[in-house]
């Protein structure tokens, strides 16, 4: 007879395999192109087997991991030509969305600029404390901001589904250079004062230059 504790445990446990493990190719923890094992993932978190392996199989549904039987699994790499990709979407959205608020009121892109300079402070703080996993994460919501202003929930449910995507070529170029960081906040707050200047056609133009440099060094990196 099944013990009902141990049955209602299993899909938390496999919850938690599968948040940490993701979390782990998101922030680069677990560079592409490692063979991982189950073993690994349920040492780390005290788990057996079998819930590990349920969370495998859902990563390698969402493309982040390519199972081998009896190998283990691989880290599956940015594909070529992924960046770019992601790069002219996000463009796309992030613009749109800034174009549709500056035609509102003024006080709405002072609402949305206030918001940003929050989240940028908040990415210096993480610069200075060494908090990789916490900058990649006020990056990643310094954009979702963006298209969040648009007000159109369509466009903002396809742009959800880039923001791993994102997080995780921000991470790879951040750990190939940690400096790189800096510089990236920079343009944010460049991208801030464009947005109160009301300027969209400036804005659009030094976004594509920081999207393209950002995701440009996360795919060489993850080559």
């Amino acid at each position: 007879m099944l013990n009902p504790s141990r049955t209602a445990d299993r899909p938390a446990a496999a919850e938690t395999a599968y948040q940490h493990t993701k979390r782990l190719i998101l922030t680069g923890g677990l560079p592409a192109g490692m063979m991982l094992s189950e073993g690994e993932i349920a040492g780390q978190l005290g788990l057996s087997r079998t819930p590990v392996r349920e969370a495998f199989l859902r990563l390698e549904t969402e493309g982040w991991l390519r199972l081998y039987p009896k190998r283990g699994a691989l880290v599956v790499p940015v594909a070529p030509g992924e960046a770019e990709a992601v790069v002219e979407a996000r463009l796309l959205l992030e613009a749109h969305a800034v174009e549709a608020l500056l035609e509102r009121t003024p006080g709405a892109r002072q609402a949305l600029a206030r918001r940003l300079t929050a989240i940028v402070a908040r990415q210096i703080e993480a610069l200075d404390a060494g908090d990789l996993d916490g900058y990649t994460l006020q990056d990643s919501q310094f954009h979702l901001e963006l298209v969040t202003a648009g007000a159109n929930s369509l466009l903002l449910d396809f742009y959800v589904t880039l923001r791993e995507r994102q997080q995780r070529m921000i991470a790879l170029s951040m750990l190939a250079d940690e400096t790189r960081g800096r510089g990236f906040v920079a343009e944010h707050t460049d991208l801030v004062a464009l947005i109160e200047a009301g300027d969209a056609v400036g804005f659009s133009t030094a976004l594509r230059r920081h999207l393209h440099r950002a995701h440009a060094s996360g795919e060489t990196d993850a080559r």
